[in-house]
């Protein structure tokens, strides 16, 4: 008897307003907590450090497209906000229904979903048992949420998610790059050769540089498709009175002085594929850490995601186009053929051209859309790396995201794989990608 009032009392609440009309409660996305996001973009953090293939770039693509599905799958219980349908590149009306507005969902059931679906088929590489930590993941929320709504409203929410989460694959396969993680290293590439050209370098001497192409990769904001401008680098020169040359030796210059706490930056911000879940995953790590530490809901969880992901890919797309338009020479083998063949670098060299200096331009991006949602000057701890064995991954605490931006560009030249134009012309570049996201309408 006791448990049948209980129950009638739930659905009682379920259908019905405050005021006792018969309305049904219209549940916000603000009204439910963003632990379904966080969980899920932390799993994706685990598929991208795991899977074959999710190198820098490939890892950053999957970040945009699951913020993306992750905010259309509950921006129909953001009142203020609207679908990115129309206003992001190609991504066509209808693409995604709209949610019906004569009835209830439950926008963590279709966030869950949508997530399942995202990760499923971007990571369809990945092994049997992370497959199955995505079913496990989709059935514990399921379970969470099952215990909290009706089975009609339950139902209905799920086939909204999946409807988005289909959506949005289906969107992300006309950029041309969907399995990107097969094409890392195109043999039909031809490799420019001219002075101060690109070249294979230590330890493994990749002949065939990374995703050669990316710079032609569909950017989300229009205003960062035709590439952002960025400076020329300086001019190319073995002239010891060069600037070319004075970057070199800066460089060259920490074989000698590099200090400990020099080293532990250049390691803590490398985040190589396989180790960690690449530049992209250590900014995407940040915000997730931010968001739980905030307390924040799934609304903000939902902007923050979507907005962080396009601008991490649109930054690796402008940055891989400035790339492979210079196809300029990496530190090491300028070094080695004009000061010292015996030169090491701190740390081994990406297999791709030098300039622009990607960890600048990608944190560039992530300092000005952090800095949107949570304060210019707001210190936080990045916790990203404590439970690394291979590097200090002691948690670093920042007075902005700026000085974390910072911090990580200059990482590079510690590392010896960027000149300081590659970082300051980096940092420009980045900051303008970030600064064309948050000019995009998310509101109405």
């Amino acid at each position: 008897m006791r448990f049948t009032l209980i129950f009638i009392g739930i659905l009682c609440f379920n259908a019905c307003q405050p005021d006792g009309s018969n309305e049904p409660k219209r549940l916000k996305t603000a009204e439910i907590d963003a632990k379904v996001a966080n969980s899920w973009f932390s799993l994706s953090l685990k598929l991208a450090k795991e899977t074959p293939g999710f190198t820098a770039p490939v890892a950053a693509r999957a970040f945009a497209y699951t913020g993306l599905a992750l905010y259309e799958s509950v921006v129909g219980g953001m009142p203020d906000y609207h679908t990115l349908q129309s206003h992001v590149t190609n991504f066509l009306p209808a693409t995604v229904p709209e949610p019906k507005n004569s009835t209830d969902y439950h926008w963590g059931v279709c966030a869950n979903r949508a997530m399942a679906l995202m990760l499923t088929n971007l990571y369809k590489n990945t092994s049997a048992e992370n497959l199955a930590q995505i079913k496990t993941l989709e059935d514990q929320f399921e379970a969470e949420f099952a215990a909290t709504t009706s089975q009609e409203i339950f139902d209905r929410s799920k086939e909204y998610g999946d409807m988005v989460g289909a959506g949005v694959y289906k969107y992300s396969k006309t950029d041309g790059q969907d399995e990107a993680y097969n094409r890392n290293y195109p043999a039909t590439y031809n490799v420019p050769s001219f002075a101060g050209s690109w070249i294979p370098t230590p330890p493994t001497f990749q002949t065939i540089p990374l995703q050669p192409n990316w710079g032609n990769v569909r950017c989300f904001v229009e205003e960062n498709a035709a590439g952002v401008a960025v400076a020329a680098h300086p001019p190319y020169s073995t002239s010891a009175s060069s600037i070319f040359y004075v970057q070199a030796l800066e460089i060259y210059s920490f074989k000698e002085t590099i200090t400990n706490d020099q080293k532990n930056i250049a390691a803590y911000w490398y985040d190589e594929p396989g180790k960690s879940a690449t530049p992209a995953g250590h900014a995407i790590s940040i915000l997730k850490q931010l968001l739980e530490v905030n307390k924040s809901n799934l609304a903000t969880a939902a902007e923050a995601y979507s907005k962080l992901g396009i601008g991490l890919h649109d930054a690796f797309v402008n940055s891989w186009k400035s790339k492979y338009k210079y196809n300029l020479i990496r530190p090491i083998s300028y070094i080695r053929a004009q000061v010292d063949p015996s030169y090491q670098t701190t740390l081994s060299t990406p297999p791709y051209p030098e300039y622009t200096a990607i960890n600048a331009v990608q944190m560039a991006a992530t300092a000005e859309i952090l800095s949107s949602f949570f304060g210019s000057n707001t210190t936080f701890t990045d916790r990203t790396h404590v439970s690394r064995t291979d590097i200090n991954g002691t948690e670093r605490v920042y007075e902005s995201f700026y000085a974390a931006a910072e911090e990580a560009a200059f990482s590079s030249m510690y590392a010896g794989h960027n000149f300081r134009s590659a970082i300051e012309n980096g940092k420009k570049q980045g900051a303008l990608v970030g600064k064309n996201v948050l000019a995009m309408q998310f509101r109405k």
